[in-house]
């Protein structure tokens, strides 16, 4: 970035979740959640880019506002910044589509990929716009694992199945009816989840009651969730999950739900 400094503008309750974290990285600076005029005010003569997640992921699966999206990206043209998207959890599919920003219609220069690139396999990539990655040279940027063989191959793969004709359409069913089945749940039992959130097969339970709780029963009943931040719960299924088996989950969270006892 010739010699700019990279700030991150990081939309989201960021400080509480990095606690034990630290130190933090130098040069990042972060501001609330989907407020473009913090953005704004955020910018120096030493802002080289802003990075952000679509959808936060260890944040409690939440999606940026679209016109929020839509203004950061007129920002970055108008302040000559490039616009980052980390999609290492929203991407490859998670969302019914390739890439997360294909349903906000905002596109990034610059991409971070990892996790469902591989499928399983250890795998982390950069995607960028034609006029950025020109500035590449060799060296400038790389990686102990980059460009591993065996990985691009696994990468390579997943990719092949991903594109598919009807393999994200598929996806999309499948995480509409499951979180149609998850609000019905929702509403039937509103004092332990209090609200379903996320895309495609990326969903949040925003729960009433301490999520830990709530993640140990359903472990107990053999159920793997993941935890994340405004005590939501996340659902991150395999994209290939079939109807039976994400229906068993949704009976196990009912199940827990109707016997719940503090």
């Amino acid at each position: 970035f010739h010699g700019r400094s990279l700030a991150t503008l990081a939309a989201g309750n960021q400080a509480k979740h990095l606690e034990g974290l630290g130190p933090k990285v130098d040069g990042f600076d972060q501001v609330p959640f989907g407020d473009i005029e913090a953005v704004k005010a955020a910018i120096t003569d030493e802002t080289a880019a802003v990075i952000i997640e679509p959808i936060q992921g260890e944040s409690g699966i939440k999606p940026q506002p679209k016109e929020f999206l839509r203004d950061l990206r007129r920002l970055c043209d108008d302040e000559a910044l490039l616009l980052i998207f980390d999609e290492v959890q929203c991407g490859m599919g998670r969302t019914a589509h390739l890439f997360a920003y294909e349903y906000f219609g905002v596109m990034p220069d610059i991409m971070a990929l990892a996790k469902g690139l591989g499928g399983g396999f250890p795998i982390g990539a950069i995607l960028a716009t034609e006029k950025v990655s020109a500035s590449f040279e060799p060296g400038s940027h790389g990686s102990t694992f980059g460009g591993n063989p065996l990985a691009t191959r696994v990468a390579l793969s997943v990719c092949d199945e991903m594109l598919k004709i009807g393999f994200l359409d598929a996806v999309a069913q499948k995480g509409n009816d499951l979180k149609e089945k998850l609000m019905n749940i929702s509403q039937a039992y509103p004092h332990i989840i209090k609200k379903v959130r996320g895309l495609g097969l990326m969903i949040g339970l925003v729960c009433k009651v301490e999520n830990m709780k709530l993640y140990h029963r359903l472990f107990e009943e053999g159920l793997l969730l993941i935890p994340a931040g405004d005590n939501v719960l996340r659902l991150l299924p395999p994209l290939n999950i079939t109807e039976g088996e994400y229906h068993q989950a949704l009976e196990i969270i009912e199940n827990v739900c109707k016997d719940w006892r503090e």
